[in-house]
């Protein structure tokens, strides 16, 4: 069976990189020249592969890692290949680094899946093989293999720090983490993720010798607790398992790799006077919560052939109404973050090339209420993004939210990049679906990638002041 599934797997693998390569040919062939952030990106790395590592362009804000990636792939290639002239380092040749990585996360997905779901494996082999392919499709993700932006880097490495994490690699794992850093300097919270997954797995063996002393089967080792109660008990133990020396030296003994680069970063911040790299005047951070709730819509939308059901529509209304107080709160927080906390920033108003520019006009600028009227559907997202949960144990869960939050709540731009390894993260962890639904869901991120990809290549427009062609895009 291990060995059928090699041989599915590789063919996948196959056809995904030779179609890819097909969309790739013609995305170069209608946008030769460098696009959006290409403009910055494409002359950096091009300045590394003729050895000039001094000189930096001040408009960049990330870390060099994919220019280093990039001429560490290329200039073994160029020297074997004896390429010369404008070929090297040109933006196709660029771009398709991203295509590599692109094969890499489809086989690191692979990985993960099967390491984080091992107790189905003999059952379920169809459904890696097609999970794994679906979510190497996702269609923020994908769209980015075919330019020479950061993202499809900053997955793969962020995915790999993680699969090492989960062999227990954890040397491996931090290393792995800084290159991941160096790709964009935000995914240092996702460090910090795999660190708190073994402080969670040590928090969650001392909730379960606690209430097993205790004999409370009021409150489950492995469930959050949607009550006021629950999250005193929660909050008071945290407090009680951090100021413990005994529970913290365990936890170093193990987590030292990750505390490491923890260290090194804040060093890092410390000398650059911040997180963000050259220009940092359309990168300063805010604390823009109403973020969370758009990301629990997007996490909806993108996982709905696989996360929603009758069931669950019913779980929802049965814990409304076994709640209400509770729901009311949290309708009531979700009003006041949304009423206090809402930034908008001026590229969004401003760049009508992003997908959110039109999100944001025809939907939230309709009406100054509609922000407002959207929540009960935020909330309703929340609890379909918490119930998906319920599986994984409680302080995992609380790990999981708290790097949710420092990853998105900073952002004071809505841009839909910044939620792909979130995403990613929401749905390996999901129980895995039914082939049905997995069919479903494929079906869905094809449909959206390829309209995608037709808008920006086929609908191409000028703006008044300008002969560049522009194009839409994520």
């Amino acid at each position: 069976m291990e060995k059928f599934e090699g041989y599915i797997f590789t063919a996948l693998c196959s056809t995904n990189f030779l179609i890819s390569c097909l969309l790739f040919s013609r995305v170069t062939r209608e946008q030769r020249e460098p696009y959006m952030d290409e403009i910055f990106h494409i002359p950096q790395a091009q300045k590394y592969c003729h050895g000039k590592f001094n000189e930096w362009d001040p408009m960049i804000t990330t870390l060099p890692g994919l220019y280093l990636v990039s001429v560490g792939i290329i200039k073994p290639v160029v020297w074997l290949a004896d390429l010369t002239g404008q070929v090297v380092c040109s933006t196709a040749m660029l771009r398709f680094i991203n295509l590599l990585f692109n094969c890499g996360n489809l086989y690191l997905l692979y990985l993960l899946i099967c390491k984080l779901h091992l107790r189905e494996k003999t059952r379920t082999t169809s459904r890696r093989v097609l999970s794994a392919l679906s979510l190497s499709t996702f269609p923020v993700l994908y769209f980015f293999n075919f330019l020479y932006y950061t993202d499809a880097g900053s997955t793969f490495f962020t995915l790999f720090t993680y699969l090492m994490t989960l062999y227990g690699c954890h040397k491996a794992s931090a290393l792995l983490g800084v290159c991941s850093v160096l790709f964009r300097q935000t995914n240092i919270v996702w460090v910090a993720f795999c660190a708190g997954t073994l402080v969670a797995a040590k928090m969650d063996d001392a909730w379960r010798v606690e209430h097993t002393k205790k004999r409370d089967e009021k409150s489950p080792p492995y469930q959050v607790p949607l009550s006021f109660s629950g999250a005193k008990k929660v909050l008071l133990f945290t407090l009680e398992f951090l100021t413990s020396l005994s529970h913290v030296k365990a936890v170093l003994l193990v987590a030292w790799p990750y505390a490491v680069v923890g260290v090194g970063f804040l060093g890092f911040v410390v000398l650059n006077d911040g997180i963000v790299v050259g220009d940092r005047t359309s990168h300063e951070a805010c604390l823009n919560f109403p973020q969370l709730l758009y990301f629990f819509s997007f996490t909806l939308f993108f996982s709905l052939p696989v996360s929603l059901c009758y069931h669950r529509a019913l779980r929802f209304l049965h814990a409304l109404k076994k709640q209400p107080l509770f729901f009311l709160f949290i309708t009531c927080v979700s009003l006041l973050l949304v009423w206090k906390f809402t930034f908008v920033h001026k590229y969004l108003l401003a760049d009508n090339r992003h997908f959110p520019f039109y999100v944001w006009k025809r939907l939230f600028q309709r009406h100054e209420l509609v922000r407002f009227l959207l929540v009960p559907a935020y909330v309703f997202a929340g609890w379909n993004f918490l119930d998906s949960f319920k599986s994984r144990s409680l302080f995992w869960s609380l790990a999981f939210l708290a790097c949710l939050l420092a990853a998105t709540v900073p952002q004071k731009l809505l841009e839909f990049r910044y939620f792909i390894v979130p995403y990613l993260m929401y749905r390996l962890h999901m129980p895995l679906p039914s082939l049905t639904r997995l069919i479903v869901e494929f079906l869905l991120y094809t449909v959206v990638n390829a309209a995608t990809l037709y808008i920006f290549i086929s609908k191409s427009f000028h703006w008044p002041d300008s002969t560049a062609t522009q194009r839409f895009m994520w």
